[in-house]
């Protein structure tokens, strides 16, 4: 089974990366983000840990205010840097633990965690300033992951007391993954800064201390804090490190302190911290009595004939022909569907095989294959086939086969305006 073997608590301020991708690693003024980050890459060797689970914040690069999830889980296998405005930082993607990833979501879901996730994003400083640290001259940390993603820039967002209440959950979670893996939970952001307003600059060195002893040996003190009480004693920005509780959370009541250490250059007080996990090892029976609740809900639903869920793995092994297929959305790409099919579909790099399933209308063959139903109600709108079409199609009768089995013999469709009315007048 995956065990926990420890927690890791990382700033991730883009001076970090920077610092790396300007080779400052020598500077006096630089050096001491760099010692922090030795001590943290040689216990992740030292622990052999197989997968980081990394929690962190987006800064408005993948994750916009126009829908804007307080956590939101990755289940990719591998994640690539963004482009935060000046171009993306030159780092190899980070590869993505599939399966612990796909439990955890089933896992806190299962936990009444209303969770979010994502596939096919790109990943900021957030993530990617904490974890590029671990590699070394020899490439980059060889490692997974599995990244939870926590908005905490618009508010409200989520208590401290959630924050803490999510990481016991993940505990349960990783512990009745049965494949034989050392886990560690990686919280990032903070310590105290400000970078709004008049407020700008502010840093409190003193909190931040005090912060990271509570963290160790008194956290109750933190999850009761509001996030007001954060704001004020760090910043708003650094309010941030109520992610920490996620990791802390996660963790036995026991923990051991291997490393902690904290630097304010500038903004930012950027901080390392290692706590080895002194829990024993996971219970067997509690895991597999855990399993059984995580797959309470969907138990059976595949069994019924002709229902095909439309789960995490399905998802992810179709997310290109489903992004194909959604962006019809736009008329640019609806245009060019009709008009220029084989170019389009080259350059999203369809296979041979969705373009003949696309081309073919093979409809019942898409859905089995793992195309969501809601993607070919959006192509069929723009080929001006009606939904019960589809649907007749799914269950290999005519048209009027199907509308037959129906009180009314009505057909429709998603598309609006003068496609819907050609429709309706055919």
């Amino acid at each position: 089974m995956a065990r926990i073997v420890g927690g890791i608590g990382a700033s991730h301020s883009p001076t970090i990366g920077y610092a790396r991708d300007t080779g400052k690693h020598q500077d006096p003024g630089w050096k001491p983000i760099f010692d922090g980050f030795d001590a943290i890459r040689a216990w992740v060797h030292d622990r052999k840990v197989d997968v980081l689970f990394t929690i962190y914040n987006d800064h408005v690069t993948s994750f916009f205010f126009d829908h804007y999830s307080a956590f939101t889980l990755g289940i990719d296998d591998q994640y690539v840097a963004a482009d935060e405005g000046g171009g993306p930082r030159d780092v190899p993607p980070a590869r993505g633990h599939l399966g612990l990833s796909q439990h955890v979501g089933a896992s806190l879901m299962a936990d009444e965690f209303d969770m979010s996730f994502f596939q096919g994003k790109p990943v900021d400083h957030g993530f990617l300033s904490p974890l590029s640290m671990l590699g070394d001259a020899d490439g980059p940390w060889p490692g997974q992951v599995v990244p939870l993603q926590v908005g905490v820039l618009q508010m409200p967002i989520p208590s401290a007391r959630r924050m803490w209440k999510l990481g016991q959950s993940l505990r349960r979670a990783i512990e009745s993954y049965p494949e034989d893996l050392n886990v560690a939970i990686m919280a990032t952001g903070g310590l105290s800064h400000q970078v709004h307003g008049e407020r700008a600059g502010f840093l409190n060195e003193a909190w931040d201390a005090e912060f990271l002893d509570l963290l160790e040996t008194r956290p109750q003190t933190l999850v009761d804090m509001r996030i007001a009480d954060y704001a004020a004693r760090g910043g708003m920005e650094g309010a941030e490190v109520v992610m920490w509780l996620i990791m802390r959370g996660a963790l036995s009541d026991q923990v051991r302190l291997v490393h902690k250490q904290t630097y304010a250059p500038s903004v930012t007080n950027i901080a390392t911290l290692v706590f080895d996990d002194l829990g024993g090892p996971p219970d067997a029976a509690a895991a597999q009595a855990h399993r059984q609740h995580v797959g309470r809900e969907l138990d059976g639903a595949g069994g019924l004939p002709g229902t095909y869920p439309f789960t995490h793995a399905r998802s992810h092994a179709n997310l290109r022909i489903n992004a194909f297929l959604h962006d019809l959305v736009q008329p640019r790409h609806r245009a060019r569907f009709v008009n220029d099919f084989d170019a389009l579909a080259a350059e999203f790099g369809l296979s041979a095989d969705e373009q003949d399933l696309i081309r073919g209308r093979r409809w019942i063959e898409m859905v089995r294959r793992g195309v969501s139903f809601f993607v070919l109600e959006k192509m069929a709108a723009v080929l001006g086939v009606p939904n019960p079409a589809v649907y007749a199609a799914f269950r290999g009768e005519t048209l009027e086969q199907f509308l037959a089995t129906r009180k009314l013999p009505l057909t429709y469709s998603v598309a609006g305006g003068q496609q819907a009315r050609a429709m309706d007048a055919n």
